[in-house]
């Protein structure tokens, strides 16, 4: 692992690709193409793309009507308005309607923190679960969103694909193979685990190898895939590791941290602990200021197995 990438432009050059093989999949962007990285797409693909402005809800709605047309539609625009000013949208016309559409949500998470509370997105995964019918999507790094985009270039039905804004750190290497509904482990170790998913598979994978400085082995997974989610890995990690620390750019609330304690409270009880941000009004700053301000960090997520470990151990 080394090295930085876009998963905005690892996600724009696989849907060109297969775009270009595949004349029923449409693009639709709301004032976004450029943001998406999808000038080369715009350039090449006129015929597959329609321009809608700032304005979601007609968004959804459009991609959800072409999609009944046969087309394989992919609705692009910043997961905060997307997921927010259209939420109606996505649960009617997309998820009721079981609509062959995949709702785009880039600049994720704190990705756009220095614009404040109107642009971050701590809601967005808690929203998409609470909606039958719509699979959930949160790559770690380019390597993953290039295998979860050219996946949903050939799936049927609903899809929620949420992606960050900067380069993120590799966390793969190029050939790594995934399987579309199942957690990836990511380090491997059996004293306690990490849930992680996005771009903080990352510091939980660094933190594993602080605590590994510490004679500790702790597991990592990497649970890309929210919605069908992998339940039987986490009930593997509880019941072979004994505790169970989730980490998540999200609110704390309704996203991978409750997933997780709802699967563990139901069939394996283990000491836990959810880290993501809390349920506040969060601080204005760029995304690794806050990361660092709310201990999103290696070292802080290192911090915080150690304490867990001290219950686990009664």
């Amino acid at each position: 692992m080394s090295g930085k990438a876009s998963c905005r432009k690892a996600f724009a050059d696989m849907l060109l690709t297969n775009a270009k093989q595949n004349k029923d999949i449409v693009m639709i962007a709301l004032d976004s193409y450029a943001s998406v990285s999808l000038d080369e797409y715009v350039e090449q693909l006129t015929e597959q793309y329609v321009e809608l402005g700032i304005a979601e809800q007609n968004g959804i709605a459009v991609a959800a009507g072409l999609s009944k047309t046969g087309k394989n539609v992919f609705v692009c625009s910043p997961s905060s308005f997307l997921m927010a000013r259209s939420y109606e949208q996505v649960k009617v016309d997309v998820a009721y309607n079981r609509s062959n559409v995949k709702v785009v949500g880039i600049s994720a998470g704190v990705s756009y923190g220095p614009l404040g509370g109107t642009h971050t997105a701590l809601h967005d995964l808690a929203g998409a679960r609470a909606l039958a019918n719509l699979h959930i999507y949160v790559p770690s790094d380019a390597v993953q969103t290039a295998f979860i985009t050219n996946h949903l270039t050939h799936a049927e039905g609903p899809a929620f694909l949420r992606l960050g804004r900067g380069d993120v750190y590799n966390v793969y290497e190029p050939d790594e193979a995934f399987e579309t509904e199942k957690a990836k482990t990511v380090n491997l170790g059996n004293d306690a685990c990490i849930l992680a998913c996005g771009e903080m598979v990352y510091p939980a994978s660094m933190a594993a190898k602080v605590l590994q400085e510490k004679g500790l082995s702790v597991r990592v997974l990497d649970l890309f895939c929210l919605k069908p989610v992998d339940r039987d890995a986490i009930i593997r990690a509880a019941e072979e590791t004994g505790a169970i620390l989730t980490v998540e750019e999200h609110s704390v609330n309704g996203g991978l941290g409750e997933l997780a304690a709802h699967i563990l409270a139901e069939h394996c009880p283990v000491p836990m602990k959810i880290m993501g941000f809390p349920d506040e009004d969060i601080v204005i700053g760029k995304s690794m200021e806050l990361f660092e301000h709310y201990g999103l960090t290696a070292e802080n997520i290192a911090h915080e197995m150690l304490s867990l470990l001290e219950k686990k151990r009664g």
